[in-house]
């Protein structure tokens, strides 16, 4: 077994949880244990009811969908299963996109009951009409902040956070990610791991298996496109260095677009008519008319700063 010193004492480290990155390792905390084993049986609970019961029921109503059989029309109206039409065109979902471009995501704030389901394809509301600004965000403020204090990241606001909530006696921890946070340099290792992260991503450009979820963005009935789920941080960093392009993967529509593109097809014609639209999807820049907060406006981006062409 192997161990890591804390506060002077040898400890057993932990195995990585099932969302966690290597180069959290050195902050992995045994006092975080029984919150990462819990989030493990969690994750592999939900994944296997996924194989052995969610998958095989998407598939058994995909292929009605596909066939034209009694009970595929109901399919559509529910959405479309994801998983089945990702297992279908996979890396035709990919798009790619200048990061700078991409400002727009999802702001659910006020949907509660009307969110859309994550399992569903085809999305129907007015989720597309509710915006918010990744310019102003607080994963590109973070990503900012330890940039410019690179030299001294006590300097930043989220040590000031951190070291706050450690004089509380409320030190953040994460069961995700199986770290806790009980000390400065603990803190000061943190927020190197993710200046570690921007100066790779300087050097060798941004790597799509780097975090355990696809950068997704899902199509406007306008066939825009707004950045939803996870990755934030990747996006910001590649903002922030300013980098040509990244890929994205779509991981919803909506209905009205849905209906636009696929015109009635079905299976394989309606997967192609919505593959082939796709690469003509561009970001979504605007601000939408039911955003929950005020538009902030433009922000001055810094001069691109990478080293491949």
């Amino acid at each position: 077994m192997s161990f890591f010193l804390h506060r002077g004492i040898e400890t057993p480290s932990l195995p990585l949880p099932p969302s966690g990155d290597r180069a959290f390792a050195p902050l992995l905390d045994a006092r975080m244990r029984w919150p990462v084993r819990r989030a493990r049986w969690q994750a592999a609970l939900r994944d296997g009811f996924q194989r052995r019961v969610g998958i095989p029921i998407e598939e058994f109503w995909w292929h009605l969908w596909e066939r034209h059989l009694p009970g595929g029309d109901r399919l559509e109206g529910l959405g479309l299963p994801r998983r089945s039409l990702e297992s279908r065109l996979g890396e035709r979902l990919v798009v790619h996109v200048d990061p700078r471009e991409l400002v727009r995501s999802v702001d659910w704030r006020g949907t509660g009951r009307h969110r859309p389901s994550s399992s569903a394809f085809v999305w129907d509301g007015d989720w597309d009409l509710r915006r918010g600004d990744l310019r102003h965000s607080s994963r590109y403020r973070f990503i900012s902040d330890i940039d410019a204090h690179r030299h001294d990241l006590r300097l930043t606001e989220r040590f000031r956070q951190l070291h706050a909530r450690l004089e509380s006696g409320r030190p953040w921890s994460s069961y995700q990610q199986g770290i806790l946070l009980d000390s400065d340099e603990r803190i000061l290792t943190y927020l190197r791991v993710y200046l570690s992260f921007l100066d790779d991503m300087t050097l060798r450009g941004f790597d799509a298996t780097r975090g355990k979820d696809v950068l997704g963005v899902a199509v406007t009935r306008e066939g825009r496109l707004l950045k939803i789920n996870r990755g934030l941080h990747r996006l910001a960093m590649a903002q922030r260095l300013g980098l040509p392009s990244i890929p994205v993967q779509v991981k919803s529509v909506h209905r009205q677009w849905w209906d636009a593109v696929v015109a009635g097809a079905r299976g394989s014609q309606a997967l192609e008519r919505l593959a082939e639209a796709l690469p003509g999807c561009t970001p979504e820049w605007r601000p939408g008319p039911l955003d929950p907060a005020p538009d902030l406006g433009e922000v001055a981006w810094p001069e691109p700063r990478h080293t491949l062409s």
